[in-house]
């Protein structure tokens, strides 16, 4: 039959790969066309046969599944890849992401959706189970939360929006540095020192250096 997605099994469990044969034999645009047991005999049929997708297991012996996946980046060849595993670990999955698959299952998912999957990735598509896809976005909103924490705790140590040039006069200040040594310092005129003084004061709502002093130390920009 014209236009199969031709597939290569790699699992070293030999009742997973029948139980996969078994799932596909029905889909008319779709052949199993090799099999093996490790990452190196994965390598080798993707080489001699040029699968259009190879269905493999992240563990196996001699060379993972991840591993070989990585492997297929350098090969002449277009077989795209998706990774089966028992595991929703995000560690597996990001890993083989990174390595190039284009898809991650679970070995418990049913068989529309690993069909689905197939064709989506044989279109060029990507594809992550339900399951797996909530891994991912877990992990993508725990790095977004850890990043605003990062910045709320920066905005709580500076609430003030103070310049780079008003944080460097400020820790001069506090230094005893005058306007004048301030001016030598930063190679800047006395006058633009005095300006991004007032501006820095009008900014921290204080008066005099004691009170610039003392909400320095409160907010921690001392």
């Amino acid at each position: 039959m014209e236009n199969q997605i031709r597939i290569a099994l790699v699992d070293d469990h030999l009742l997973v790969r029948n139980g996969i044969k078994s799932l596909l034999e029905e889909e008319q645009d779709i052949q199993v066309i090799a099999e093996g047991s490790n990452g190196y005999e994965a390598i080798d049929i993707v080489n001699n046969l040029h699968p259009d997708l190879l269905i493999i297991d992240v563990r196996m012996p001699e060379m993972s599944g991840i591993e070989a996946v990585g492997k297929l980046q350098g090969l002449s060849s277009n077989t795209k890849a998706i990774v089966l595993s028992m595991h929703d670990s995000e560690e597996y999955i990001l890993k083989s992401i990174k390595a190039g698959a284009s898809g991650y299952l679970l070995k418990d998912t049913d068989k529309k959706e690993f069909i689905k999957a197939i064709r989506t990735v044989n279109d060029g598509g990507k594809y992550f189970s339900g399951d797996i896809s909530n891994v991912i976005v877990d992990n993508y909103l725990q790095k977004t939360t850890s990043t605003k924490k990062s910045e709320s705790l920066i905005y709580e140590t500076d609430p003030f929006g103070l310049t780079k040039k008003e944080k460097q006069i400020l820790s001069l200040i506090l230094s005893g540095k005058t306007n004048s040594e301030i001016s030598e310092i930063l190679s800047n005129s006395k006058r633009t020192i005095e300006t991004h003084r007032f501006n820095m004061m009008k900014k921290m709502n204080v008066k005099n250096l004691m009170e610039l002093s003392s909400k320095a130390v409160e907010y921690g920009l001392n």
